[in-house]
């Protein structure tokens, strides 16, 4: 029960973290609140490896899994939570979370067509299911504005295309972890402060251009601390308790438990953040997570 438990525990670690960032986001702009995320939960990475004497581990990979690591890092965490955050502010957690949480369908889709991966029923089945759970998720209340419904479908494609990202990050993290030739924590933990520490650097160089007047440096404390929160159990706890659950588990049962986070989302953006939660919202979650179960069904 260990892998289901810690699996279910990610799938909540990625459920509370929107929340936090949806938070944050009413007082900082998604770049800014990126910026300041990155940093803090690189500096706690940092720390932890530092306190626990493996952090000599991040100088023991590979080369090729560095880079992968890396590139994951910029794709992933740079452009896709960017994305992902402007998202958030656009549609709020309860579309958000579920819209992009179907990144295992384009990593299939992607694996289908350029890798040559045999199409199964299970697939085309899965992505069905998927297709009608957003278009269920991504309908707009009538009686809107055209400037209010531009804004939604801006944040429904955001979305969208975030998942997209996300799909390509973690097919370099996946490899990036094959060659790490570490535990399956400890490769985690020193893979992800790889990421981090990119993403990090890259931010930082580019903090002038891409965050004009430094507005990260003058955030609240308050925000800085929302932001530093959902940074470590996201980035930090989440991946850590999926990297144990599948060390219990195959990836077959572990991913599509860490994937129930939209049926979380809907409840908490409705209880704590006072979202309105249509039934369309609500079977078109049900339906995104039970097409994500029916990919991974061999």
């Amino acid at each position: 029960m260990i892998g289901e438990i810690t699996a279910l525990a990610a799938a909540f670690c990625w459920t509370i973290s929107p929340v936090l960032y949806k938070v944050a986001l009413s007082d900082a702009k998604p770049i800014s609140a990126n910026i300041s995320r990155s940093i803090s939960t690189t500096i706690f990475l940092l720390a932890c490896l530092g306190v626990s004497g493996k952090l000599w581990n991040l100088a023991t990979l590979p080369t090729d899994s560095l880079l992968l690591a890396g590139l994951s890092g910029i794709i992933g965490l740079c452009l896709g939570d960017t994305m992902y955050m402007l998202s958030l502010k656009l549609i709020g957690v309860s579309r958000t979370v579920p819209i992009s949480s179907v990144y295992p369908l384009f990593t299939m889709l992607f694996a289908a067509i350029f890798l040559g991966e045999r199409v199964t029923l299970f697939l085309l089945l899965g992505t069905v299911i998927i297709i009608v759970g957003i278009w269920l998720v991504s309908q707009k209340r009538t009686g809107s504005s055209d400037e209010t419904r531009g804004a939604f479908y801006k944040g429904v494609l955001i979305a969208l295309a975030s998942a997209v990202v996300w799909s390509v990050s973690i097919n370099f993290m996946d490899h990036a972890l094959e060659l790490s030739q570490l535990a399956a924590v400890d490769a985690a933990l020193v893979v992800n402060l790889a990421r981090m520490l990119t993403t990090s650097l890259l931010f930082l160089a580019l903090s002038l251009l891409i965050d004009r007047q430094l507005l990260f440096m003058k955030l609240k404390r308050k925000t800085w601390i929302i932001l530093a929160s959902a940074g470590i159990i996201a980035l930090g706890l989440g991946w850590v308790l999926l990297a144990i659950s599948l060390s219990y588990i195959e990836s077959s049962r572990a991913v599509p438990i860490s994937s129930a986070s939209p049926l979380f989302a809907i409840l908490i953006g409705a209880f704590f953040l006072k979202e309105k939660v249509t039934s369309r919202i609500f079977v078109g979650s049900v339906l995104i997570v039970l097409g994500t179960s029916v990919l991974f069904v061999m």
